[in-house]
């Protein structure tokens, strides 16, 4: 059997002269959590919309469940599963009626969909909910009936939208872990995302940036690739502090964190002398440096800078 759920090879679409997506290559297996990380308008949901046989591509290509995204749309939209973002389906309609109504868009026969509503229920936790308007329902459960309603038809590929914007922490990691079941049943999962945490779960990730790959690979990788070393800074005022340190020789990238930031330097040794003497000309407090490890925000912004394309 053929691993590989979605394919692409020098996926592209422009919108005029704006270049949404540009000529991104990625592999995406059966039973693979697929990170796609990205701020807002970096071209993740052009990306997504193309995967599922919705926009075209100005060129390049891509298979999706072994149909291709240029010829085969429809068969696409028929085989795979998509949460969106905004949760969109129907307010008042109980979670029950709304996943009766969209199993029957599904063409799924009646004994077949009744199995299935009950399936994805326990599977999702919505059993005692049933009989709820969907508009009563949290943030997260809104999440879990969408992927409820994602799931009816069992596709082998779900693609989800920022699944967990806008949800509370606690929502969050259930979802996670109802992901995490899905992926152990060999679904494979595309799951776009600007939350650094949240990439940090996936098998995989893929750093886009203004609709360009920046890097790929697992999260150790992508750590790992980080060049130079980091220092982690506890100081105060912080923003003084920014901008003071991002200035010094051997400073590549700087991130604030909470009470502290994060140094990208050549030179660990050098710059911490150096920083020290800033910060008393300056009236910083200095509570402690030291050295870390690289976290995936550390490798985002390593590579913003790289680009050229940082604020």
């Amino acid at each position: 059997m053929n691993r590989i759920a979605i394919q692409t090879k020098d996926l592209t679409r422009r919108f005029g002269k704006l270049v949404a997506v540009d000529h991104i290559n990625i592999t995406i297996h059966y039973g693979e959590i697929f990170g796609y990380l990205g701020a807002n308008g970096a071209g993740k949901s052009t990306t997504i919309r193309m995967l599922c046989g919705i926009l075209t591509p100005t060129s390049g290509t891509a298979t999706v469940g072994g149909f291709d995204v240029n010829t085969d749309p429809e068969k696409i939209k028929t085989s795979i599963g998509y949460v969106s973002q905004k949760f969109s389906l129907y307010q008042d309609l109980t979670v029950r009626e709304n996943l009766e109504f969209f199993g029957r868009i599904y063409q799924l026969e009646s004994e077949r969909l009744q199995k299935r509503i009950e399936d994805v229920m326990q599977l999702t936790g919505l059993k005692e909910y049933e009989r709820f308007e969907a508009r009563v329902l949290s943030g997260g459960w809104k999440q879990r009936l969408a992927v409820a309603n994602g799931l009816l038809h069992e596709p082998k590929i779900l693609f989800l939208d920022e699944p967990t914007a806008g949800v509370d922490p606690m929502s969050r990691r259930s979802i996670w872990e109802l992901l995490y079941q899905l992926a152990d049943q060999g679904v494979a999962l595309f799951v776009t995302t600007h939350y650094m945490e949240e990439a940090e779960r996936c098998n995989q990730v893929a750093i886009i940036s203004r609709g360009k790959l920046l890097r790929g690979g697992t999260p150790r990788e992508l750590r790992e690739s980080v060049s130079g070393q980091l220092l982690e800074v506890e100081c105060s005022p912080l923003m003084k502090a920014s901008q003071a340190f991002s200035r010094l020789p051997g400073v590549v990238g700087l991130t604030a964190y909470g009470t502290t930031l994060h140094l990208n330097v050549a030179n660990a040794k050098s710059v911490e002398t150096a920083l020290r003497d800033t910060a008393r000309s300056q009236s910083i407090a200095v509570a402690s440096v030291k050295p870390i490890a690289a976290s995936l925000e550390d490798v985002f912004a390593s590579l913003e800078k790289e680009m050229g394309t940082g604020d």
